[in-house]
């Protein structure tokens, strides 16, 4: 697997966990609407539509060690800030043309650990 890759820089491993959400979420039956997008607020990683038709605005953080805390735990104050002003902007641009039924923010923390051979994965619907 390429998450247990030697020598990613933190982009690559963050790219690749991205890709590794956005398949995961696929295989659950969710809809991919839109990756990366991109505002003045920052980037928004996934924006998906799950099984019961909610918009999901989801943020991927993937973790090779637990040094600096839980991969969820990145997302503080600040960022979840960022993610609202950008999800909102997103929601202007593009949410008349996704039909949905209310939208949430999430969480998909991917801690990639040595000797395993796919990461462990935790998703939080709904984290702020």
């Amino acid at each position: 697997m390429q998450l247990h890759r030697p020598g990613l820089t933190p982009r690559q491993l963050g790219r690749i966990g991205e890709d590794y959400a956005a398949l995961w979420l696929r295989n659950r039956g969710w809809t991919i609407i839109d990756r990366n997008w991109r505002s003045r607020y920052g980037e928004l990683d996934i924006i998906a539509i799950d099984r019961v038709g909610q918009l999901a605005f989801v943020e991927v953080k993937t973790r090779r060690s637990a040094h600096f805390g839980a991969p969820q735990d990145a997302v503080d104050a600040h960022k979840r800030m960022a993610l609202r002003r950008a999800g909102l902007q997103w929601l202007q641009e593009h949410g008349r043309d996704v039909p949905h039924m209310g939208m949430r923010f999430d969480v998909l923390a991917l801690s990639v650990l040595a000797g395993r051979r796919a990461p462990q994965i935790r998703h939080i619907p709904g984290a702020f």
